[in-house]
């Protein structure tokens, strides 16, 4: 989409239209409470945690775009100076709390924008966001598919958050007489934190800032920033250190615990006293020198791993590993796709693994296999698998291996 007419994440001047997927800082790189460049749209729990996030924004900018509902706006067309309507539709994208991806629709097309976000094919709530979003789209084509490509490597496996979080409170429960520090970001990791209360019937310590979060979020009484209410404390990021865990240590026995997607290296953490803080590092799957902590059928998916004897590293993503991201372009096949992370260690452009997938242009400038064809042929290969392997071998016979390549895979 021109920029000229809306922009994502994106603060500089020129757009008439603003748009904000989620409150973490490099989503909002260029917002200040000094920003007044146009109307900045967001979701109803982004708009509650904005005045905490950026004091003395004008608020009047702001504009509520609820899940699941188009919204109209009024712009003027780049290319014809005329004015020109656009609908956008707010998704949730599961990431942290008020995270959403936002489809568009207009004269350019369809184009989804993901910001970041976690689609677990077993969540109830990235369900019931894919129904909306296959409803919204009906049989058109995604024309641009801006994606969170964080993880868009084979090699980058997760297990589902649920799973990573009993991995969390198994490290917790087995240390029964340690002090528990686990390193979080300002606002994510939410359903982590409420997991852990919930199984352990626990308080946790934050700190101020955070504990104002939550109870922005509604979560009051089960948060503290009183440290001799709890032996479990969650700390940012920032100040979670092979120091700070050694000093720790000198005082009481002291469990770190790190949840994150990204794979920390032992070696990394010899070498830099505070590796978790650091964006150089570089995955590799578990090394002979790393203790392994529980047990995962596929060796491909990340498990536990103690890289320091006081500090675990549990696999806990809020952006989809490689399966789910496959499984995302798969179900929209898009004709252009881009990805939106270009500076972390671990993006890879998603054409190098994805571009298979996207809606081919015939010769004629047509587009061969149609969205709906696809999802017809999906649903045929779970429903009438013998039909489909007979239009297979008719179509091969037939010299149209091809159509059967674009249809089937």
């Amino acid at each position: 989409m021109d920029r000229r007419m809306i922009s994502v994440d994106r603060w500089s001047d020129g757009s008439q239209a603003y748009f904000l997927t989620h409150l973490h800082a490099d989503h909002t790189a260029g917002l200040s409470p000094a920003w007044n460049r146009g109307p900045l749209f967001c979701s109803r729990t982004t708009a509650k945690l904005f005045p905490f996030k950026f004091p003395g924004f004008r608020l009047s900018l702001l504009r509520i775009v609820d899940v699941g509902r188009w919204h109209s706006l009024s712009l003027v067309s780049p290319s014809s100076g005329l004015q020109t309507a656009v609908e956008a539709m707010a998704i949730d994208a599961h990431h942290c709390p008020g995270s959403v991806m936002y489809l568009f629709r207009g004269e350019f097309g369809y184009m989804l924008y993901t910001g970041d976000f976690r689609w677990q094919a077993a969540s109830k709530r990235a369900q019931i966001g894919r129904t909306m979003l296959l409803n919204a789209i009906k049989n058109e084509r995604v024309d641009i598919l801006y994606l969170d490509n964080t993880y868009c490597n084979p090699s980058y496996s997760f297990p589902s958050r649920e799973v990573a979080a009993q991995q969390v409170v198994d490290i917790i429960t087995s240390h029964p007489e340690h002090d528990i520090v686990i390193g979080i970001d300002t606002l994510g990791k939410k359903d982590l934190l409420l997991y852990i209360l919930r199984v352990l019937k626990i308080k946790i310590w934050v700190w101020p800032e955070r504990l104002q979060i939550m109870h922005l979020l509604g979560f009051h009484d089960i948060f503290t920033t009183k440290t001799s209410l709890t032996r479990i404390r969650a700390v940012p990021r920032y100040s979670f250190s092979i120091d700070t865990l050694e000093g720790l240590n000198s005082m009481h026995p002291t469990i770190g615990i790190m949840p994150s997607g990204f794979p920390w290296a032992a070696k990394s953490v010899r070498a830099n006293k505070n590796p978790f803080g650091s964006s150089s590092v570089r995955h590799r799957k578990a090394s002979k020198g790393s203790k392994v902590v529980g047990t995962c059928t596929n060796p491909n998916v990340k498990t536990v791993e103690q890289y320091h004897q006081h500090i675990y590293s549990v696999p806990y993503s809020d952006h989809s590993c490689f399966s789910e991201i496959l499984d995302f372009v798969k179900l929209l096949r898009p004709v252009h796709l881009k990805g939106i992370v270009s500076s972390s260690c671990s993006h890879v452009d998603p054409i190098y693994y994805l571009g298979h997938l996207l809606e081919k242009i015939n010769h004629q400038g047509g587009y061969i296999g149609s969205l709906q064809i696809k999802r017809e042929v999906e649903e045929l290969k779970v429903s009438k698998p013998n039909l489909l392997l007979e239009l297979v071998i008719l179509l091969r016979q037939n010299g149209k291996g091809g159509v059967v390549d674009d249809l089937i895979f």
